[in-house]
């Protein structure tokens, strides 16, 4: 049972250690993430045991989104790191000569607190900790207490590879969560709601720590399918997504906005899609994962339930094994409550459009809060460029969903109420670093041209130079 007192004595002691400089040396971080990563291929079995018992979640599923991306995240860190560590060397300029070489240093935080979600509870805190380690910090994970037996693989796979004053897992619930917050850390990273992250953001403020958000965003992810698209191609993708983990993504479709000239079209294709991927009865089929807790079960049903009327697949579920089937909803205006708040479970709103129309969606999607994902699918290639370069959202994909994720070299990050940083492979490095500028001062050839005095016929030289150098 976790306390003030022994939350600030793990915090004390990990500070202490990371005072010592030992995680400063870059060829001691590589073993620290090359141990890590033989512990995930070491505990997979319980990895992939601990996920169906939370979960639901298949064995390949497992794989595909935690154990598989987890390693692909360690290697690409493993690959880089010594150029990424690697101090930037700058040419100070002619104001500053004769001292005219600066160096940039990333440089650690300190002690990092990570607050990983139930969702992907390896992959969301173990490639978090990846970066954390790549920087040189210590860490201190809260895991989450809504999946119970991945949060007791996870403290034991941390346990056998790490000390405490090192890496550290605590369990508990939002309670718990609160006493992590009330310290001072040196860098905070959350992954959840933004309601959540919002008072993660408050709590940092006490101590001015800086933080990074990976939120679901407020109004959900759209997924826009224009007339011209592969609509057979567009049902299949949305289809496994929305399979996936059982919309429990925080990535996920969260509504399809649909040309009405296709509508009908889309709906039979998606029909098709689901019953092909999963069978004619979800339930029944022990690949689809579950809902995490019997309230999230509830929760989703009494949704479901305000558009009985509208359903036109799914709508079953069992509450015993906390399963509900994929739900299509159809028609949806785009005024209505279930398209205007993140829907964290199988349900899938779909809101008709004339195509002609397009602008005027896009630009009410626009004036809702930011999405961490936007998926589009067209044809027009050209018209798809303009756009994603042109909206706000985390990051998205054309013709495809969620494998933007799994982009070796590129970020993966929110914006406005769906979060703030960015991380993976280098980008999580430089969140976990500050760049600390150094400039190396020479002691001869010093021009007194910063010293006074200023005025006089003597002196004149001086204003000229600094309109020379600082033009």
């Amino acid at each position: 049972m976790w306390t003030e007192e022994s939350i600030r004595g793990l915090l004390d002691r990990q500070r202490s250690f990371f005072k010592t400089g030992k995680t400063l040396n870059v060829s001691w971080r590589r073993e620290q993430l090359k141990k890590l990563k033989a512990a995930v291929l070491a505990h997979q079995g319980e990895i992939t045991s601990a996920l169906a018992a939370d979960l639901g979640r298949s064995e390949a599923e497992a794989y595909f989104c935690d154990v598989g991306s987890v390693i692909l995240e360690i290697n690409e860190t493993l690959r880089g790191l010594r150029r990424w560590a690697r101090p930037e060397t700058h040419f100070s300029g002619l104001v500053c000569f004769p001292s005219v070489v600066t160096k940039v240093y990333p440089m650690p935080y300190g002690v990092a607190l990570i607050i990983s979600p139930f969702n992907f509870p390896f992959l969301l805190s173990l490639s978090v900790l990846t970066a954390a380690i790549a920087g040189g910090n210590t860490a201190v994970i809260k895991a989450s207490s809504k999946s119970p037996h991945c949060t007791a693989v996870l403290q034991k796979l941390i346990g056998e590879a790490f000390p405490p004053e090192y890496v550290s897992v605590v369990d508990g619930g939002h309670d718990v969560a609160d006493l992590c917050l009330a310290q001072r850390f040196d860098k905070i990273f959350y992954t959840g709601s933004p309601r959540v992250g919002a008072h993660v953001m408050e709590a940092a403020s006490k101590h001015l720590t800086p933080v990074a958000l990976e939120l679901g965003g407020e109004t959900g992810n759209w997924c826009v399918v224009r007339k011209d698209a592969n609509l057979r191609d567009a049902a299949r993708k949305i289809a496994f997504f929305k399979l996936c983990n059982s919309g429990q993504i925080c990535i996920d479709v969260n509504q399809v906005a649909v040309a009405e000239e296709v509508a009908q079209e889309f709906l039979s294709a998606l029909r098709a899609e689901f019953e092909r991927q999963i069978g004619s009865d979800a339930l029944e089929n022990p690949e689809y994962p579950c809902l995490i807790t019997a309230e999230a079960y509830r929760k989703c049903a009494a949704e479901a339930e305000k558009y009985r009327d509208r359903i036109v697949l799914g709508g079953t579920g069992s509450e015993a094994t906390r399963r509900y089937a994929p739900t299509v909803i159809y028609p949806v205006r785009m005024d209505e409550q279930i398209v205007q708040h993140e829907l964290f479970f199988p349900l899938l709103p779909v809101v008709s459009y004339k195509d002609a129309e397009i602008d005027k969606l896009l630009d009410t999607i626009a004036d809702r809060e930011h999405g961490l994902a936007f998926y589009l699918f067209t044809k027009d290639k050209a018209w798809a460029r303009r756009v994603m370069a042109s909206q706000q959202y985390g990051g998205g994909c054309v013709n495809e969903v969620c494998l933007h994720l799994m982009v070796r070299g590129v970020p993966f990050n929110g914006t406005g109420h769906s979060g703030m940083g960015a991380y993976h492979g280098r980008w999580g490095f430089r969140e976990f670093t500050h760049p600390s500028t150094v400039l190396y001062g020479a002691t001869h050839f010093n021009l007194p041209l910063r010293e006074h005095p200023y005025g006089g016929k003597k002196n004149a030289w001086k204003m000229k130079m600094l309109r020379l150098f600082e033009r």
